[in-house]
């Protein structure tokens, strides 16, 4: 195995790889003015049909550096599934197709579908059988519609796994191995991965070719991120987060918790203390994880509370701060988690770690400091009082239309509805998304109520829609 370390940001251009002139005019008008280490260390090897493994944190451009490839290797006339992304859940499966869709914006008509569980198979049939260049999925769903025929890889030239460790851990090593057999022999894969367990070692010597390994820093540049420490009793850990919020008051922030009912609990907890906060963990339903996200990334939510597995491959604009409710044990996954906060490429964007650790975790706390490389920066909670300005409020709030994709409803017919014949300014409008059967408009809170009375009394798409306020 060949490996390759880049752990320095990169200044390379996009220009001096082997894109099109058009893709390279695209990456221009979406704001990707350079490499980040991962792509510039990753898209060269891949652009030249080599295997990889590729070790870089989430937020890191990985996204790009893998799409910008399988793009590349695609024949936009031929209509068969060319690439297929593997993805740990179906949150990180519809970002990744988000992502792809924009890169592919230089090439016409190139087709990218979907398939994960908590969705009607139906419509994903349906979707395969009108043509799909790229597969975007999680493998269980996938191994489901190998099974049924309903999918062929047969023309495939480009594997990739994304967040391979993760599906290491929530046991998808065995449908990995069924989804790699039925590809053709001679493709491409592409593996990315934040941690490099030994499981990875093994995949690497049953499915790739060779394959270069390339390792960017997983550390963060320590002035982006303000780490501080607090010792707390077992008994006191969630009112404390409650002193962390009141104090530092972050807009947006994401609290890890180690279990499931470690988030049940802190979410009441902060609901009952007034702030803005729900919560996301394996047991939900689809629809309701759609619903949680949709609310936070569109800051109509202040406080997201989540395990690790839940919040994986979670990439949210402008997230103020983490919160570690629990110290994880694993150092590298604590690195990932306060990785979210303070992201390259946001103007002045100075993260707020904020950790609680009890005497019972010292010892982890001991590992991460070692992989960081520093002592932890410890503080009292009697240092937390409360800012002036009263309970946090989310400065947005979100209002379901009862409509989606299925009713050819697009993020600018709700856009229009809103600025033409509600009368709101562009401002007043946030984060517009568009699921099969629902829409999803982040709106300025002081409005949300009016913007309800008013959608609900006209039309969008020309025609009436029922409208609700999520709370």
């Amino acid at each position: 195995m060949n490996t390759n370390a880049a752990t320095t940001a990169a200044t390379s251009s996009f220009d001096q790889l082997a894109l099109s002139p058009a893709t390279i005019a695209n990456l221009t008008a979406l704001g990707y003015t350079a490499m980040t280490a991962i792509q510039a260390a990753a898209l060269p090897p891949a652009l030249l049909g080599k295997d990889l493994i590729a070790q870089a944190k989430t937020g890191s451009g990985k996204t790009a550096a893998f799409g910008l490839a399988l793009l590349a290797n695609l024949n936009p006339r031929r209509f068969a599934v060319q690439s297929l992304v593997l993805c740990p859940t179906r949150e990180l499966a519809d970002q990744v197709t988000a992502e792809i869709r924009r890169l592919a914006r230089a090439e016409e008509n190139i087709k990218v579908v979907t398939l994960c569980g908590g969705v009607a198979m139906r419509g994903q049939i349906a979707s395969l059988e009108h043509g799909a260049h790229i597969v975007v999925g999680t493998p269980g769903r996938i191994m489901d519609h190998l099974e049924r025929e309903t999918l062929d890889l047969s023309a495939l030239n480009t594997l990739v796994l994304d967040e391979a460790d993760r599906m290491l851990d929530m046991g998808f090593v065995d449908d990995i191995a069924k989804v790699a057999a039925r590809c053709p022999a001679n493709r491409q894969t592409l593996l990315f991965s934040a941690t490099y367990p030994e499981g990875i070692a093994r995949i690497a010597a049953r499915f790739m070719r060779d394959p270069q390994r390339i390792e960017v820093a997983s550390q963060h540049a320590e002035a982006r991120i303000r780490q501080l420490w607090y010792e707390v009793r077992e008994n006191e850990r969630l009112q404390a987060v409650t002193q962390l919020l009141d104090h530092f008051r972050p807009e947006s922030t994401l609290a890890f918790c180690n279990t499931k009912q470690q988030c049940r609990d802190l979410a009441e907890v902060l609901q009952a203390r007034g702030f803005s906060a729900l919560a996301l963990y394996g047991e939900l339903e689809q629809r309701e994880r759609d619903q949680v996200l949709v609310q936070f990334s569109n800051r109509s939510c202040s406080v997201l509370v989540a395990t690790d597995v839940a919040a994986r491959g979670l990439d949210i604009a402008q997230l103020e701060a983490v919160i570690n409710v629990d110290t994880t044990p694993d150092a590298e996954v604590h690195i990932h988690r306060i990785g979210r906060t303070g992201r390259v490429g946001q103007a002045d964007a100075e993260g707020l770690a904020l950790n609680l650790a009890s005497l019972n975790e010292m010892g982890a706390v001991g590992r991460i400091e070692q992989l960081q490389g520093r002592e932890s920066d410890w503080h009292q909670l009697s240092e937390l009082t409360p800012a002036p300005g009263g309970t946090l409020v989310p400065p947005m709030a979100t209002l379901q239309i009862i409509g989606g994709r299925k009713e050819k409803i697009r993020a600018g017919d709700v856009l229009g509805a809103l600025t033409g014949d509600c009368g709101y300014t562009r401002e007043q409008v946030g984060r517009i998304n568009v699921n099969d059967f629902s829409t999803y408009v982040a709106v300025d809170r002081n409005i949300a109520a009016q913007a309800v009375e008013r959608l609900s009394a006209g039309k969008v798409k020309g025609r009436s829609v029922k409208v609700r306020v999520l709370e």
